[in-house]
């Protein structure tokens, strides 16, 4: 079963550049998208086999998550269940048989961590919420997290050390993400590789490879023998983001 998450930075310009295209290329069972930037009925971008799920920030041109699926979940669940979290439509949960499926757009703490306290209380909401799922059945998250946990995961650690996704703080929430029964697919299969996810626009950053990887699959640590196949797909354009992929036995 293979799993996409890709933050598109605004779907509707992503669509045109090649989203479709991209889409049917990758051939997913489950295509997880971050930061749509829509609300509802602007855009009605449908797929032969696919159902589709949207969350949308009350707030025009503002986050959003969606998730297009070939299989019909058990149920649909928006948000977090917690008012304070639940207006910039972050996080959708599909549950199946046997798992959980849940696409989030982490909050970024901004230009001089102006948003670094309420990104904290979000983390603490978030892994409750994820850790209350894990206790009825597996669960695969996936999304742009927005901070890179190790140094290994960005260009300029030591020029980045106190800039928004590489606080301390943020690296010391997802360190304790993964202590409470959660993996980190991609480097538990790949310890070493140094591959990003994201690039500024600025300074030609892509053309440089001057990234970071901030996108993420996460799974319960019980699903570990059954990740078959890590991916981030570094060669698709379209975003400032690129595609990352899971697949699962």
């Amino acid at each position: 079963m293979r799993f996409i998450s890709w933050n598109v930075n605004g779907l509707r310009a992503c669509a045109g550049k090649g989203f479709d295209e991209v889409f049917n290329s990758l051939d997913a069972d489950f295509f997880c998208l971050q930061e749509t930037k829509m609300q509802a009925g602007q855009l009605d971008l449908q797929f032969p086999g696919y159902q589709s799920y949207w969350n949308y920030a009350e707030k025009k041109g503002y986050s959003g998550t969606a998730i297009y699926t070939r299989h019909t979940p058990l149920s649909v669940n928006y948000g977090i269940g917690i008012e304070e979290h639940d207006h910039e439509g972050r996080v959708i949960t599909l549950e199946y048989k046997d798992f959980y499926i849940v696409t989030v757009y982490t909050p970024n703490s901004q230009d001089e961590l102006r948003r670094l306290d309420y990104r904290m209380t979000w983390e603490d909401a978030f892994l409750a919420y994820i850790k209350s799922l894990d206790t009825r059945k597996p669960v695969i998250f996936c999304g742009d997290l927005n901070v890179a946990h190790q140094e290994i995961d960005l260009k300029n650690p030591k020029t980045n050390r106190r800039n928004a996704g590489f606080t301390d703080e943020e690296r010391a929430k997802f360190s304790h993400l993964l202590e409470s029964g959660f993996i980190d697919t991609f480097r538990y299969q790949h310890p070493d590789d140094v591959v990003y996810s994201w690039w500024s626009y600025r300074f030609r950053a892509r053309e440089k490879n001057a990234g970071w990887r901030i996108d993420y699959f996460i799974v319960s640590d019980r699903l570990k023998d059954q990740i078959k196949e890590t991916k981030i797909h570094t060669e698709i354009m379209g975003s400032d983001h690129c595609p990352v992929e899971l697949t699962i036995e």
